[in-house]
């Protein structure tokens, strides 16, 4: 298929490989920023084959992992104690609450419902009208306009038992709050080629501007990965900073009008928790109030304080790019996808997980 194949060409990697070790003169540190790319970089080992001068670490791009303990308990609680279908995306199923998860509140008899859109969940509530249904509607810029759709569908069809629990992150902030940790390593960013192509590159020029770092869009398969790091590294050795678009097959300068009409036709910008990370200023979107009768925070007076993270779990630090998975002592031990400590373990996207699953660094752990 073409865009699997094409982006999989072995002579294109052995091309963009080369090309990288000709140009690289001395160390840098760049950060992945989307999971979907560490994810990538892991499965064809991808940082195996780059030069020792260059150090891949791994950004916070994991919706699903950097979604606050307090928003699983919130969840777990609409299901257990008010008896609403709740609806979510399969991989929040097993993200660890502060006493459980939402998988184990399914299997404790609460309605929990695996969907793939948050349009099912509107479906479900027509066909529900006695039931109040929630969907818990996580992700970055790149899954909030299928949640705001919902919100809109469910307003049009006038009803008055569905609503969203909201927890959506923005990736720009992320990056400034990264950039302003003084204890940051990061010296080039590549940025997630999905939420650029929602969002347009308008939100990165000043990022560049204020860090003097060099950020490039990039996609998610080895050449769009390796061609990035090739872009990246370009800058870095000629002392550049600038924004770069290496995913110009999907992403425009203005992003996609609209879906950014159906974001901020529902969504204000808000402060936000990341789970790790603490409170990011301006980084999510909560449901505005002229539709908060389809906001479940609302609607349902839910209020849970944040509870600690596991003691022995490291996984801030490796959002931040600070340590990698196989620094955790727990790290294929206690801590594997059947039985995870943190949330990087349990998504397909986690840092955790993909080490686990693609590296042989497990191995070495359970030894």
């Amino acid at each position: 298929m073409k865009y699997l194949s094409e982006y999989r060409d072995p002579e294109l990697v052995t091309q963009y490989l080369d090309e990288i070790k000709k140009t690289v003169t001395q160390p840098w540190t760049i950060m992945e920023v989307c999971g979907g790319q560490t994810h990538s970089l892991v499965k064809y080992g991808i940082l195996d084959l780059l030069p020792k001068e260059i150090t891949m670490v791994h950004g916070p791009g994991c919706p699903v992992c950097v979604t606050p303990l307090n928003l699983i308990d919130k969840a777990v609680y609409l299901a257990e104690e008010k008896d609403v279908i709740l609806c979510s995306f399969g991989d929040m199923l097993r993200v660890p609450g502060s006493e459980k998860n939402l998988l184990e509140a399914k299997a404790n008899g609460a309605d929990i419902r695996i969907l793939y859109s948050p349009l099912e969940a509107v479906k479900i509530a027509k066909e529900n009208p006695e039931r109040e249904v929630v969907f818990f509607a996580v992700g970055f810029e790149t899954t909030a306009p299928a949640n705001a759709l919902s919100v809109l569908h469910g307003k049009r069809a006038e009803l008055t038992n569905y609503s969203i629990l909201a927890s959506h992150v923005l990736v720009p902030p992320a990056i400034s709050a990264l950039m302003s940790d003084p204890d940051s390593v990061v010296q080039g960013f590549l940025a997630a080629g999905h939420v650029c192509t929602i969002m347009g590159l308008e939100e990165y020029y000043p990022l560049v501007e204020q860090y003097n770092i060099p950020i490039v869009v990039t996609g998610f398969e080895p050449v769009d990965l390796l061609q990035g790091i090739l872009m990246t590294v370009k800058q870095l050795e000629g002392g550049i900073a600038k924004l770069e678009n290496q995913y110009t097959r999907m992403v425009s300068e203005e992003g996609n009008p609209n879906a950014k009409q159906a974001i901020f036709e529902v969504f204000d910008v808000t402060n936000r928790m990341w789970r790790g990370m603490d409170v990011i200023p301006s980084s999510g979107y909560q449901v505005k109030k002229e539709l908060e009768q389809y906001d479940a925070n609302v609607k349902f007076e839910v209020s849970i304080e944040e509870a600690p993270e596991h003691a022995e779990c490291i996984a801030g630090d490796i959002m931040k790019g600070l340590k990698k998975p196989f620094d955790c002592t727990q790290f294929g031990k206690k801590c594997k996808p059947s039985n995870p400590l943190g949330a990087p373990m349990v998504s397909s996207e986690g840092a955790c997980a993909a080490y686990y699953n693609y590296s042989g660094e497990t191995e070495l752990a359970e030894a």
